[in-house]
């Protein structure tokens, strides 16, 4: 496996724990967002943060879960759903329960197709939650 971009096999990422995905899936997605706006050159470091934070919160990542449901798979369908109603130990304060666990159902998918290598349906993805 290259660290930088592994492959496993489904049914060893299929057995993974939710949130494990969750985990790789909120770091793949924050680095997509902070490498879209450093293409957009959003001003300063202090700037870029504010906008990543902006687009990684859990109110958003909802919203974006939202814009991706008609077009995923039947087998990425069902593993946002995995992810969204998994059990977790808290909340953040600025977000109601339905946004975390529907943040947390979109870090499961990018954590599961991450994992799988599958970078182009990623990209293909993350450009509907990107069109403004």
């Amino acid at each position: 496996m290259d660290k930088l971009s592994p492959r496993l096999p489904a049914r060893d990422v299929n057995q993974m724990n939710m949130l494990a995905l969750a985990h790789v899936g909120d770091a793949v997605y924050e680095l997509l967002v902070r490498g879209m706006l450093c293409c957009e050159k959003h001003g300063s470091v202090m700037q870029l943060h504010r906008h990543t934070v902006e687009r990684v919160r859990a109110e958003a990542q909802a919203e974006s879960a939202e814009k991706l449901l008609p077009r995923l798979t039947e087998e990425e369908l069902a593993v946002y759903k995995r992810g969204r109603n998994t059990k977790v130990n808290s909340v953040p304060h600025h977000a109601d329960v339905a946004q975390y666990h529907a943040a947390t159902g979109l870090e499961a998918l990018f954590g599961w197709l991450y994992l799988q290598g599958k970078t182009e349906r990623i990209g293909e993805l993350f450009a509907v939650i990107s069109e403004e």
